[in-house]
């Protein structure tokens, strides 16, 4: 993306988010129970104990008001996802030519959405995303767990921050390359998302021509697909450290159990850590969370920022106005309003638009210095991928790498 600044475009976002939004789920937990130390149970069956932890059907209710209208009827839909498929045709043998990756079978997997096809589809993904802790939360001896903690009150904030969630990202995601990860069986192959409802407000809004506009996109979009695709040990190392991720989250969840007192050593925690320097998310995470969450960071960091560079350059070559585009954006950015800066920093979203900045930048330093078979070194395997000390500071990168 030429202007890393917001989330409305590239690889599926819920992967890092929910990592982040349960990490914040937890804070506020802590946070509720710092403020009322006994857990309260009278009058809270077992019909609650054992309810889920997040209510999906209120999820998609929330996400679904807030999105209705501007649906495409099945007509639009095909229409739109034809001339998608046609454009990424003719995208791919650019990006191929550029990035040495060959991948085809591309446009098989693209479709049009709208808003609410958009929300269903994510859903799933979120669903299993939070798998691994709703199944703690199902078994035997959770009943403090679920009563004090996550009870009916927590259950509907919970619910009800995951649906805001998807409701604010369906109204503002442009395209989404969407690769399963977490699930029973390995996908290798993502689906890609073109949310033209968004789209088409997006290009009324900026006034920029609409189908170098989608083009733009599009070659963002696939340059995902051949990184996860094209790059073997991509997929699973990212997948690696999600479930890392996600066991350690349960153990936390695990000393949730413990009452009160396992509460207390999780304030004190995030008590010793919290800083000018340590984001608020990130002082209730434990070292090693917070390692593996940096190397999740480097390596999204890397996915976008490789991806705005090989938009940039091979858009610059066969879009006639993408410099026009690019400052559409560019002033989209900086007149974002106070709102979405500020659901940005309380949803992780703004370490998504980080991701953008640094990412870019790093690559486009690279370069410079190395050119672009330099910065593809970053895909000979995953001891080759910059630390975010290293993302910060290229040059430190270059000196071990190259």
């Amino acid at each position: 993306m030429t202007n890393p600044s917001t989330p409305r475009r590239g690889v599926s976002n819920r992967k890092v988010l929910a990592a982040s939004l349960f990490a914040g789920t937890i804070a506020g937990m802590v946070v509720s129970q710092r403020l009322r130390p006994r857990f309260d149970t009278a009058g809270i069956g077992t019909d609650v104990a054992s309810a889920p932890l997040i209510d999906w059907d209120r999820v998609r209710s929330i996400a679904v008001s807030m999105n209705r209208g501007l649906a495409l009827t099945e007509k639009e839909r095909q229409r739109a996802t034809e001339k998608y498929r046609e454009r990424e045709l003719r995208c791919l043998p650019i990006v191929s030519a550029y990035t040495g990756i060959t991948l085809d079978d591309v446009p098989e997997r693209t479709f049009a959405v709208d808003r609410i096809d958009w929300i269903d589809a994510n859903i799933s993904g979120f669903k299993r995303m939070f798998a691994i802790v709703e199944a703690l939360n199902e078994s035997p001896g959770s009943q403090s767990m679920s009563s004090g903690l996550l009870g009916s009150a927590n259950r509907a904030i919970l619910s009800g921050e995951v649906g805001l969630l998807l409701a604010y990202l369906g109204r503002h995601v442009l395209g989404q390359y969407d690769l399963a990860l977490l699930g029973r069986e390995p996908v290798q192959t993502g689906k890609l998302y073109y949310v033209e409802p968004n789209i088409r407000a997006m290009e009324e809004t900026l006034r920029i021509p609409g189908d170098e506009f989608r083009t733009w996109l599009v070659l963002h979009e696939i340059t995902h697909a051949f990184e996860f695709e094209g790059v073997p040990w991509l997929r699973d190392y990212f997948n690696g450290l999600l479930e890392a991720y996600m066991e350690l989250m349960k153990h936390d969840a695990e000393k949730l159990r413990q009452g009160w007192r396992g509460i207390k050593s999780m304030i004190e925690r995030a008590r010793e850590q919290h800083g000018d320097d340590v984001p608020w998310l990130e002082a209730v995470m434990t070292a090693d969370q917070r390692a593996i969450f940096a190397q999740m960071q480097a390596v999204m960091c890397m996915v976008e920022g490789y991806s705005n560079h090989v938009m940039n350059v091979v858009g610059r070559d066969v879009l006639p106005r993408y410099e026009t585009i690019s400052r559409a954006f560019e002033r989209r950015r900086v007149n974002r309003g106070q709102l979405d800066q500020l659901f940005a920093r309380l949803t992780g979203l703004s370490m998504k638009m980080e991701q953008y900045r640094l990412g870019e930048a790093f690559i486009d330093h690279v370069v410079a210095k190395h050119g672009h078979e330099g910065a593809k070194k970053i895909w000979a395997g995953p001891e080759f991928l910059p630390t975010m000390e290293e993302i910060r500071n290229p040059e430190i990168w270059m000196e071990r790498a190259l």
